[in-house]
């Protein structure tokens, strides 16, 4: 790695230091096992520079199970949060949409999504510029009797939670996520994680197949010069590198998680979302938030 960055003369070498972590948890290994086996993975010794002082957040592209045990156990969550969960911003046909949980906590309580709500309505306050942001619950249909049994009670507990702390809107489906009917969505992690790795792949598909229309013959080709910005507008809209990484809220320190395929671009996205999040003391936002319900 020292050897890469002589190749760079103007680099920040002062901001720059490497640390050495002997071991790395692999993609397809146990969250937990690996916590107990690996305690100088790469990851844990992140975190500990963070319990330090030596560093402020954590971005990290590796196994996300690993990443959120380790820094809810080694950095602790905020007062008045039982579970971190992890936000992920995507494209609307109306301005970006905040979805949460996609993956941290598959089996939660209402409670849980409760809290997840609060925190999301900071982020979309703080980071997405949103005033009183829109919150939707993510169900099979918009009337109350539909649903399982864990979402009828979530959507009760909202109802004797609410307030004027936020603006629920009720139940919504998997349509008005994309028709951009409301700025935040709450979800358990199971479901959270299927919306986002379908997102993923809708927007590589859309790209894919207008790629091999716009290149069938000259005419089409044509239009596509002719079309050259607009598509690399959408592309752009379409592409997860933009959006660098999803913040875990509810830990005790900032951590982004980014994509495990994630391009140059995308980790540097990352860091400016890590540094966006601390310049908006999101969690002392939260904190303050969590105090009020």
């Amino acid at each position: 790695m020292e050897k890469e960055l002589e190749r760079y003369h103007n680099y920040p070498y002062q901001r720059i230091s490497l640390q050495i972590a002997e071991e790395v948890i692999g993609m397809e290994e146990s969250p937990v096992a690996a916590l107990k086996r690996k305690r100088n993975s790469s990851i844990q010794v992140a975190v500990n520079l963070i319990k330090e002082g030596r560093a402020e957040a954590l971005v990290s592209a590796g196994n996300t199970g690993a990443v959120v045990a380790i820094t809810t156990l080694h950095l602790g969550l905020l007062p008045g949060v039982e579970r971190a969960g992890i936000a992920i911003v995507i494209p609307t046909l109306k301005d970006p949409c905040l979805i949460i949980d996609v993956g941290a906590n598959i089996n939660p309580r209402p409670l849980h999504l409760f809290q997840y709500a609060i925190m999301a309505k900071v982020y979309a306050e703080q980071i997405l510029q949103r005033e009183k942001p829109r919150i939707g619950l993510l169900n099979i249909g918009e009337e109350e009797s539909k649903g399982t049994n864990f979402v009828k009670e979530t959507f009760s507990f909202f109802k004797s939670r609410n307030g004027n702390l936020l603006n629920f809107i009720g139940y919504i489906e998997g349509r008005d996520i994309f028709a951009g009917e409301v700025d935040c969505v709450v979800c358990d992690g199971f479901v959270g994680n299927i919306v986002l790795k379908v997102a993923e792949s809708l927007g590589e598909t859309i790209t894919e197949m207008l790629r091999r229309e716009l290149s069938r013959n000259i005419f089409s080709k044509s239009v596509s010069l002719l079309l050259k910005n607009r598509l690399k507008n959408l592309k752009k809209n379409l592409d997860y590198s933009e959006y660098g990484g999803a913040p875990l809220l509810g830990t005790q320190k900032i951590c982004i998680i980014a994509h495990g395929a994630s391009s140059a671009k995308a980790i540097k996205n990352a860091i400016r979302v890590a540094k966006e999040f601390g310049g908006h003391r999101i969690n002392n936002n939260i904190v303050e938030a969590l105090k009020k319900c």
